[in-house]
């Protein structure tokens, strides 16, 4: 029997760096807001529900504009976000784990997923239902291009790591959902020290990988799977989004 698939969208990020008083989530991407493409192909897949999270006090906006305006009739929750990312995901899960919520989702697998990412796909999607399914835990990514230096804190390079075997991480990241629910849960317990101990958390992987010592394997996502976060990011986007 399929397991239910829930997907959580992050759309409560400020987006500092695009230098405008409009969030990266609700800026025009051709002539939809940039949130509109991740929450279609959601709605267009194999996903039986969405969790949307909106920054606090935009709930009635993004009912209204953005689910009801187009029809995301798999959106069964809007929650708000927290200060940090880490926040945002913990409140979402605590609608997935709630038995009597309609999102309820004991046994199966969460997608979660960057709401200012426009580009993902269903074959994405489906690559990374087919790692969660042996491996448990899976992130999006793709091998880099560029040389990586690790740097100082003067700005001079101690060391060139072996660029074979680096990647850059996207989203969706993808999990059994007792395993990422029991992963922020105990984030939410040690969070403090984890500060203290000048460990920062940037992503789900990093929960799972930290606080329950699981592997996560790296799915190929894709080069155009882009996060919107600069004035740049936008005109790259619509470039992408010209060629069809």
């Amino acid at each position: 029997m399929k397991k239910k698939c829930t997907a959580i969208l992050l759309a409560a990020g400020q987006g500092r760096r695009m230098r405008s008083s409009v969030q990266k989530q609700y800026l025009l991407l051709g002539d939809k807001p940039v949130i509109y493409y991740p929450l279609k192909t959601f709605q267009d897949s194999f996903m039986d529900d969405i969790i949307l999270v909106a920054g606090d006090g935009e709930e009635a906006y993004c009912r209204k504009e953005i689910v009801d305006r187009y029809h995301f009739t798999k959106v069964k929750k809007i929650v708000t976000g927290g200060r940090e990312r880490y926040d945002s995901v913990y409140h979402a899960l605590q609608a997935v784990k709630e038995k009597d919520m309609p999102i309820a989702n004991e046994d199966g697998y969460v997608f979660i997923h960057d709401g200012a990412r426009p580009f993902l796909t269903e074959d994405i999607l489906m690559r990374t239902l087919h790692a969660v399914m042996t491996d448990h835990a899976c992130v999006a990514g793709m091998p880099v291009k560029d040389t990586i230096k690790v740097v100082d804190d003067q700005g001079y390079a101690l060391q060139t790591p072996d660029r074979r075997s680096l990647w850059q991480v996207q989203t969706p990241q993808v999990f059994d959902a007792p395993l990422i629910i029991e992963a922020y849960e105990r984030l939410m317990q040690e969070k403090e020290r984890l500060a203290a101990e000048g460990i920062g958390i940037t992503d789900d992987a990093m929960v799972v990988e930290t606080l329950i010592g699981h592997p996560v394997r790296l799915v190929e996502g894709s080069y155009e799977n882009i996060k919107i976060t600069t004035p740049e990011d936008l005109a790259v986007a619509e470039t992408f989004l010209s060629r069809g």
